[in-house]
């Protein structure tokens, strides 16, 4: 998914992720963020569910990192950024991770796989110096 240059970034919230407390926060943050950008109840909460898979992967597989929800505007469209980011391992089969049903950790598989078809964009850079996770979701009129 080839992203869009983005000309315009309204606001712009980062939350340093450490503990389960840091992760509620993020997915709270972002079910508003994406709500005042204009998403419906429903989108917004998908949003919301995609800050929670980020933040908890850079909780569990890096070892804590941060999270970012950037507001958006492109071309007369909104949308919304999640950047997750940390200093973990890296991954070292991306295409393999965002298929359902890979799990490292023992767990069903889904996290990444519902990122990439929640979100509009994902962009994934990878490698032994850490993980950087760009999602963007732009609003439908």
């Amino acid at each position: 998914m080839k992203s869009q240059r983005i000309k315009e970034k309204e606001q712009s919230i980062r939350i340093i992720i450490r503990d389960e407390k840091s992760i509620t926060n993020a997915v709270y943050k972002a079910k508003v963020a994406a709500q005042n950008c204009g998403f419906s109840k429903i989108d917004s909460t998908l949003i919301a569910t995609v800050a929670s898979e980020l933040a908890r992967n850079v909780l569990v597989h890096g070892s804590g990192g941060e999270v970012s929800i950037v507001t958006v505007n492109s071309n007369g469209m909104s949308g919304v950024e999640i950047i997750a980011e940390d200093k973990g391992p890296g991954i070292p089969d991306v295409e393999q991770a965002f298929k359902d049903g890979y799990s490292t950790r023992g767990t069903l598989g889904v996290g990444l796989p519902a990122v990439k078809r929640i979100m509009d964009e994902v962009e994934v850079s990878t490698g032994s110096k850490g993980t950087r996770i760009l999602s963007r979701k732009w609003i439908r009129r």
